[in-house]
């Protein structure tokens, strides 16, 4: 389904492989981008803690950053670019929040980016990457999303949409949805004779699937995507040695007041890990279920969704169990880097400010899947283009 690229897009991706970052957070949509050579000429956030993380790992940062407010952005500080990317506020959005939806007092932050988009007029990027909770599918029955993507249609994109899951890269299950709106024409109406599962892969699920063909309206471009990697690393793999007097395992009493959250299934669980002849390992979340405040264990070699840590339940509580004794501690910072795939990030930021930092963060590896996968191939194709053009206006010149 994939179709060629028109001038104006063309002329966009030929600025070179440039992007600008709203909602920057930290930094990581530019680390992936930048492992596929992709080079940042802005970024912004609204967070100050996030930009002194961003900054000290980044040298260049006072080169590009502008903290603000995107509802109060200049269109003039924006430079042209052929990309721009939108990890914009999840909070409203999530199955976990009160799902105001993009009309909520952080997820309706999109309308800032859209208002952007809109009034660089002829410099709009020639692709937009958008980058959400799957919750955003859901939201208000799909009203959200659908108003979402007709607004970037409005200002010329077409779009598309995919799911992907950092598990394949990284020991952390953690879904996303991902769209990339491409500023082109397109005849690729969805047809109503064919069925949902038409659009069914890997990377469209059944209920994503399901959204595109009863959203006609939407002008989409769907792109045939590449199988993904398969999960080859374990939560062992990224957990950083720490010796069992160190400060941060849990004293004795705190230790046991969680083994005695767990459900009597989980805790029959947790003691086969105590009475193992190995150290195994789990993660852990406190739910409120029935009322309770209670403590789920997970072991299958995966750690649950990082998340920012508001309140108690945010916070991922590392497991250890075997030879007949228990240990228990938050995962450290480095630990939540390398469940990002950003192993080697400068942290410079105490506990909190690390645990939020990561835990609205994109991970690295699956923004480089989609370079690799997606955008750089439509810096390609536009480049074939543009010789192709080149080519026949010269042939057109000799023939008159």
């Amino acid at each position: 389904m994939a179709q060629q690229l028109n001038g104006n897009s063309t002329q966009g991706l030929l600025q070179g492989k440039t992007f600008a970052e709203f909602f920057a957070g930290i930094g990581l949509m530019r680390m992936g981008l930048e492992k596929r050579g992709w080079a940042v000429k802005f970024s912004n956030d609204i967070d100050p803690e996030k930009k002194e993380m961003y900054q000290a790992h980044f040298g260049d940062t006072d080169q590009h950053f502008l903290l603000a407010d995107i509802h109060k952005i200049s269109t003039d500080v924006v430079p042209s670019v052929a990309l721009a990317t939108a990890s914009f506020p999840c909070n409203d959005l999530s199955l976990a929040g009160a799902r105001a939806g993009l009309k909520g007092k952080q997820s309706s932050a999109y309308w800032g980016f859209v208002r952007i988009m809109r009034e660089m007029e002829d410099r709009r990027p020639a692709v937009i990457l958008l980058e959400n909770v799957t919750g955003l599918l859901t939201s208000h029955r799909g009203e959200d999303f659908k108003e979402a993507l007709l607004a970037l249609n409005g200002l010329g994109y077409t779009v598309d949409a995919f799911i992907l899951d950092a598990i394949c890269f990284v020991p952390q299950s953690r879904q996303r949805l991902f769209v990339v709106a491409v500023m082109q024409e397109s005849n690729n109406k969805i047809s109503t004779r064919e069925a949902p599962y038409f659009f069914e892969s890997e990377v469209r699920p059944k209920a994503l699937a399901k959204f595109i063909f009863h959203n006609s309206e939407v002008n989409w471009r769907i792109r045939s995507l590449p199988p993904l990697p398969r999960p080859n690393t374990k939560l062992d793999s990224i957990l950083e040695s720490l010796s069992h007097d160190s400060a941060e395992w849990w004293g004795h009493d705190r230790a046991v007041y969680l083994l005695n959250q767990m459900s009597p299934r989980h805790k029959s669980v947790a003691q086969k890990m105590i009475d193992g002849r190995r150290w195994s390992f789990g993660t852990v979340f406190r739910r409120v279920r029935n009322g309770r405040s209670m403590a789920e264990l997970r072991t299958d070699g995966v750690a649950g969704c990082l998340r920012t840590p508001r309140g108690g339940s945010g916070r991922q509580i590392l497991f250890k169990a075997g030879y007949g004794s228990y240990f228990v501690r938050l995962l450290t910072p480095r630990e939540c880097a390398s469940l990002m795939g950003a192993s080697h990030f400068k942290i410079n930021a105490s506990l909190n400010q690390a645990l939020f930092g990561f835990g609205d963060a994109v991970c690295v590896p699956v923004i480089e899947w989609i370079a690799e996968n997606y955008l750089d191939p439509l810096v390609e194709e536009s480049s074939v283009a543009h010789s192709v053009r080149s080519h026949e206006e010269k042939q057109y010149a000799k023939a008159v």
